[in-house]
């Protein structure tokens, strides 16, 4: 009909967009479920591990040093700022209190709040130019976990689920392991599904008391009772699912009930870091008071993809911790502290069990900061420009990509947005980020929504040539 109607143009027109990406199936939603799937394409990495910074880590106190912004401390910056000043002299600058020295084999330069860190620089990609779209908490945070700073998209630990699976059925392919204490502001929406099936979104699981909440009655059973009731239960569902099987939301309730039930076996013995050597654990840092909350985390994380699981995120601490509009010099030491040496016992562990090769090691927060005063000894928020730390999964160690103005305002070279960051991410675990999709509100929406941000994979800190 179309060749008819308009002289063959028409049919030109659905053949390209029939095989646009190679094949029709490229635009097909994938079956619901969390069975291993294959790779577009061989890429190195099979699992991820994201560790939250909240609250917007300084880059210039860290990561990247700025000797223009120490010889014109006090100065006035002539360019406009554009985020909130509150409490501040106009535009004044803020030199780093804090020393840089060369470490590695690279001569990296890193800050002395970093001692641990130091001594691995050699594996890490120290990405410069790390751009957000908010200078807003919320806004950032969403932006980081999603693409877009827009409620109500898939995060990436759902994309990374939905496209490969698990390889292990008896955990989730998704935890979040935040700090006890306390969620960090709209860290909830780190690990949110979105319009994906609630299968791949983010599994909590505790790293103090019970591990999995209301795994366990709360009055104890028999075993051979529960197993009836599950028994019974999953007839019922099954009774329901075949008069309605195009009903997405029980099957996925289904198949959660069902993962918690295999949880019961196995969350609670994966979970048990007292099982790691003294050694293991005094390398994570948890015989000292402040590092064990995050150092049992990092070890906990560390235990999962061992066995298996996809996507792992870890939170650094409740709040925002790495906030620092007042008090800079007393904020960030306590953090890096708290820090440091977990972070650093994550990776050599890693790598010591060849898992580092195989593992994306992310860290970072939503934005970086300011490089002018404000209430005198702090930073106000800036999402022109921040360090993020990129390791393992075949990224290049000891590099730096990237680069900001000579006080650290704004990236002026390789900008590495969050959807870029994505694509990156993804190509490493062989996925080409516009074929992870998912049919939604009349349109076919990716991972990176790449209609819109054309989103690509950034060569220049990933090893070796690209595939694909």
């Amino acid at each position: 009909m179309l060749s008819m109607t308009g002289l063959g143009f028409g049919s030109l027109a659905l053949s390209g967009v029939m095989h646009e990406d190679g094949q029709v199936s490229s635009r097909l939603n994938l079956p619901l479920g969390l069975d291993p799937r294959a790779q577009h394409f061989p890429g190195p990495a099979r699992t991820v591990i994201q560790l939250m910074m909240t609250g917007g880590p300084s880059h210039m106190d860290l990561f990247d040093p700025k000797p223009v912004l120490q010889q014109r401390n006090g100065e006035i910056f002539e360019t406009r700022i554009d985020a909130f000043q509150n409490g501040s002299e106009p535009n004044k600058l803020l030199g780093s209190p804090f020393r840089f020295r060369k470490y590695g084999e690279c001569g990296m330069d890193l800050s002395e709040l970093m001692p641990h860190l130091a001594t691995i620089v050699d594996d890490i990609c120290f990405v410069r130019s790390f751009v957000s779209v908010h200078n807003n908490h919320t806004e950032g945070i969403v932006n980081l976990a999603c693409g877009k700073m827009f409620i109500g998209r898939p995060t990436l630990g759902a994309w990374v689920s939905y496209a490969l699976g698990t390889e292990n059925h008896n955990l989730p392919s998704f935890v979040v392991l935040r700090d006890p204490d306390g969620y960090s502001t709209s860290g909830g929406l780190m690990s949110k599904n979105g319009w994906l099936p609630a299968l791949y979104g983010g599994t909590e699981f505790s790293s103090r008391g019970n591990p999995v909440q209301n795994l366990t009655p709360a009055i104890p059973v028999l075993d051979s009772v529960r197993t009836c009731g599950l028994k019974f239960l999953h007839e019922l569902n099954e009774e329901h699912r075949l008069r309605y099987p195009a009903e997405s939301e029980l099957e996925t309730r289904i198949r959660n009930y069902e993962l918690a039930a295999r949880m019961q076996m196995t969350a609670t013995e994966v979970l048990d870091i007292s099982q790691e050597t003294a050694a293991t654990q005094t390398m994570y840092g948890l015989d000292v008071r402040e590092k064990e909350n995050y150092g049992t985390r990092c070890l906990m994380a560390r235990r999962l993809v061992e066995r298996g699981v996809r996507f792992v995120q870890v939170f650094a601490s409740k709040g925002q911790a790495w906030d620092h509009h007042s008090g800079l010099k007393r904020g960030l030491t306590k953090e890096c502290f708290a820090t440091d040496q977990a972070t650093t016992a994550l990776i050599v562990d890693l790598k010591q069990r060849g898992l580092l090769d195989r593992t994306v090691v992310m860290w970072g927060g939503e934005f970086g900061r300011m490089p002018v005063a404000q209430s005198v000894d702090g930073r106000d928020h800036n999402k022109r420009a921040g360090t993020c730390l990129l390791i393992g999964g075949g990224f290049r160690g000891g590099c730096i990509y990237g680069r900001t103005d000579d006080v650290g305002y704004t990236v002026v070279e390789n900008r590495l947005t969050v959807p870029d960051m994505f694509a990156t991410i993804m190509h490493q675990l062989g996925l080409d980020h516009q074929r992870v999709g998912y049919g939604h509100a009349g349109r076919f929406e990716d991972a990176t929504d790449s209609v819109v941000s054309e989103a690509q994979v950034h060569e220049g800190i990933i090893h070796g040539p690209l595939h694909g």
